[in-house]
């Protein structure tokens, strides 16, 4: 039982727990008594954070990557097995990250064709592969991922089976937000956050940069303890170890990580000092009071911001802009539209950048690339989908 103490806490009206995730060791897609248990931990979970005032929006689960030691055949003979898996877990309304596939630098082009059919016959499973580790840039992995989020763009309508697939570089095991998440050690439970409007409120009195990272601090710290005493104290209660808080303010369509930039530089996202800004919440991001985990810094997802989609729209930057960003903040490349004739070649140079910069800076960051089938640079992307926003494509060159 949790204490009254947490249930009773008053969250921020503005905050919303975006994701709930256990991570749990699998021996293989057919080992289902572990996800049925984190499944009771997690709603369990969710019904804690409801009954204290907090919108839980998704349950996630995160294992192991047991099917990066898989050969071609053996990835294909466990397709039906993931697909049983997901199914159940689409029946407990949750995703479910089945963690890094190719984890070593190689050119497994067999890989290609398997990853879009896993797309294609699933629906809440998500993976990714490993483009940067401790032993540096893996180049012949970034032209397979390259290749493979070409593959899935046409395997659903719209591209939309690359919101599942992700190039990974330096990502820890524990991270919260998909599609990258992977486990490792004992079961655990980790938590992500929808803080964009937190940040906005924070951030909207700073006069400088320097007091904006003290101001974020302070309401970050007040926001964030009830969620971390909720956290831990079903972690002890189930288990499970607590891996922390992925900081990292999420945006959403009715809440904006963009104006939250805005209003400390006072100026359209993409202007002169919108580098400053992000390194300002930055550092605030990484100096926080409760325990954290994961990326822990600005995400700038372009598909999932109105406002960034509308800045992109009137030309105020691109992706050499957001990677960047991505020096001094967050996560890299987020669900980024990119032309729907984009060569392999120009998708591959731009991961290697992405690894580069990871391995440089020993910093977590990835690539979620939309390939959007039929458009150009400059066409409208429209989805019909809750979570994305319309957005114009955004070139790969120049």
């Amino acid at each position: 039982m949790l204490s009254s103490s947490a249930v009773n806490a008053l969250p921020a009206k503005s905050l919303r727990v975006r994701t709930l995730t256990a991570g749990v060791n699998l021996r293989d897609a057919s080992d289902l008594a572990p996800v049925e248990a984190a499944v009771a931990v997690l709603k369990r979970g969710k019904q804690a954070f409801v009954d204290a005032g907090y919108e839980v929006q998704t349950l996630r689960i995160a294992t192991n990557p047991f099917l990066a030691g898989l050969d071609t055949r053996g990835r294909m003979q466990a397709l039906a097995a993931l697909q049983a898996l997901d199914r159940m877990a689409a029946q407990h309304n949750l995703v479910m990250s089945v963690g890094p596939a190719l984890t070593g630098n190689t050119a497994d082009n067999e890989f290609v064709e398997w990853a879009a059919e896993f797309i294609r016959s699933t629906r809440t499973l998500s993976f990714s592969a490993v483009i940067a580790g401790s032993d540096g840039v893996h180049a012949k992995t970034a032209a397979v991922a390259a290749r493979t989020m070409m593959a899935i763009a046409a395997a659903l309508p719209d591209g939309i089976g690359n919101f599942r697939f992700a190039a990974a570089a330096n990502i820890p095991a524990g991270t919260p937000f998909f599609p990258v998440a992977w486990h490792q050690g004992v079961e655990s439970l980790a938590v992500g956050l929808e803080s964009a409007s937190v940040v906005e409120e924070a951030l909207s009195g700073a006069t400088d940069a320097t007091t904006g990272t003290g101001q974020l601090r302070q309401h970050l710290n007040k926001a964030l303890a009830p969620v971390e005493r909720i956290a831990m104290q079903l972690a002890s209660a189930e288990r499970r170890t607590y891996l922390g808080i992925d900081s990292s303010p999420a945006p959403g369509k009715d809440r904006s990580i963009a104006a939250a930039i805005e209003a400390l530089t006072r100026k359209p996202f993409g202007s002169n000092s919108t580098l400053e800004a992000c390194a300002a919440i930055t550092a605030a991001l990484k100096s926080l009071d409760v325990k954290t985990c994961g990326y822990s810094g600005l995400m700038l997802p372009v598909l999932e911001d109105p406002l960034l989609a509308q800045r992109a729209g009137e030309k105020r930057f691109g992706i050499r802009e957001l990677l960047l960003y991505s020096s001094v903040c967050g996560t890299g490349l987020d669900v980024v539209p990119i032309p729907g004739d984009s060569t392999e070649s120009a998708i591959a140079g731009l991961l290697r950048d992405v690894a580069a910069l990871s391995t440089k800076l020993t910093k977590p960051l990835s690539a979620r690339l939309f390939i959007v089938p039929g458009k150009h640079a400059g066409d409208m992307a429209r989805f019909d989908d809750p979570v994305l926003t319309d957005s114009v494509v955004m070139g790969l060159e120049g």
